[in-house]
């Protein structure tokens, strides 16, 4: 049986755009009809082709943050055998994967556990023999080889990026239970269903804290949910009543997330390498804000606007540094391991799944071991004041 919050999720289902006729002919995508396709094996140093992943959702019972690795439950659907329900798949994020929480990027340790969330995955590698996590009885999820996460995002984020939201039909004080209906503009997406309010359930309204009594028949909020699909469609942990309230929580998320990208790096995959004058040349990942790339052309305080290209002997030119990362985006020692100098050139080029669209070439006066292509690096610009991580964050020191 189908529970009320898989009917709309089904149909709110939009991830990136689909792919050409003859793109989708080679490989299984969630819009085929096709089963006997394959689905798309990732390619190492590539950025998958829009569309092509696979779409699940769950709630986060476990987290690895350092690792960028997580445990989803998954929700419930059709799909399963009722002796199938509530198992677990553990992921990790892709370097390039991104994460969103109340609108805006975030790290793993922004999301608290028991979140409601949506994926999109590819499967693991075939020669990946690493064990699936099993339930009762040895069972595993219908979802356990999509282990490679390259977007996660709670159910705001997730609605709010498709320009919908839930209106509040009714509101049962006295069963504690909430009917909505997600909205696209003016029109319904889906039947209503009906969701569990609790007497912990944290409402926003303006730019404080609302209450159970602000809740009204109307309203078009945004809420995160848990236990979705356990017992209906799910407990609502947080509300959002007005667009006041939604703004004030995604600004506050991106905040953290600058800060938490200006000590760690822009996270980036090399390119190429020049080793004759030492440039190496790098693609940043779209999982980080924009306005952070803008931090890479600034000089004395002023930015230099795009695109930037200086010749060897200028000397008026921003400056960057480079960090060998992990596929985790995990830094070794970014204090004293990171070799750079000045950013030749700094400019757009075509956005693909994954990537941000950004590319620099840096001159290092020294070319690291991990400066290599398709390696992962971190790249600080000068002007960013590099700390010593906690001892966690670092992988210098730890075994393999």
């Amino acid at each position: 049986m189908r529970t009320p919050t898989l009917i709309i999720l089904t149909l709110a289902v939009s991830h990136a755009s689909h792919l050409s006729a003859d793109e989708e002919q080679t490989f299984r995508t969630d819009h085929s009809t096709d089963e006997t396709r394959t689905w798309y094996q990732l390619v190492d140093g590539e950025f998958p082709p829009e569309g092509s992943a696979h779409y699940f959702s769950g709630e986060l019972t476990k987290v690895d943050h350092l690792n960028r690795a997580f445990v989803l439950r998954i929700d419930r659907t059709d799909k399963q055998n009722r002796s199938h329900f509530d198992l677990p798949v553990a992921i990790t994020m892709l370097p390039y994967g991104a994460i969103y929480y109340n609108g805006a990027p975030a790290a793993l340790q922004d999301i608290p556990l028991g979140t409601h969330l949506h994926g999109l995955f590819y499967a693991k590698h075939p020669d990946d023999e690493t064990k699936r996590l099993e339930g009762w009885y040895n069972r595993v999820s219908i979802e356990a080889d999509f282990t490679r996460c390259v977007r996660i995002e709670d159910d705001f984020s997730f609605y709010a990026r498709q320009n919908q939201h839930w209106r509040i039909d009714d509101y049962d004080r006295e069963q504690n239970k909430l009917t909505a209906t997600l909205m696209q503009q003016d029109h319904a997406v889906g039947e209503p269903a009906v969701f569990d309010v609790l007497d912990s359930t944290r409402v926003w309204q303006d730019n404080g804290i609302g209450t159970l009594k602000d809740i009204a028949a109307g309203q078009l909020v945004q809420f995160n949910i848990t236990w979705a699909t356990l017992y209906g469609a799910g407990r609502i942990l947080e509300l959002w009543i007005d667009d006041a309230s939604r703004q004030l929580a995604t600004s506050h998320q991106l905040e953290r997330h600058r800060q938490h990208i200006r000590e760690r790096g822009l996270p980036a995959m090399v390119n190429t390498v020049d080793n004759q004058q030492r440039l190496v040349t790098v693609t940043f990942f779209d999982s980080v804000d924009q306005s952070l790339f803008e931090e890479l052309a600034i000089v004395n305080n002023e930015p230099l606007g795009w695109p930037i290209k200086h010749e060897p002997a200028s000397t008026n030119t921003a400056k960057a540094t480079l960090a060998v990362a992990r596929h985790t985006l995990m830094t070794y020692d970014p204090v004293n391991d990171r070799k750079g100098g000045p950013v030749r050139e700094l400019r757009r080029v075509p956005r693909a799944f994954g990537s941000a669209g950004v590319e620099a070439t840096i001159e290092c006066s020294v070319l690291l071991e991990g400066f290599r292509p398709n390696r992962i690096v971190r790249v600080y610009p000068s002007h960013w004041k590099v700390i010593a991580l906690p001892k966690e964050e670092e992988f210098f020191g730890l075994d393999e």
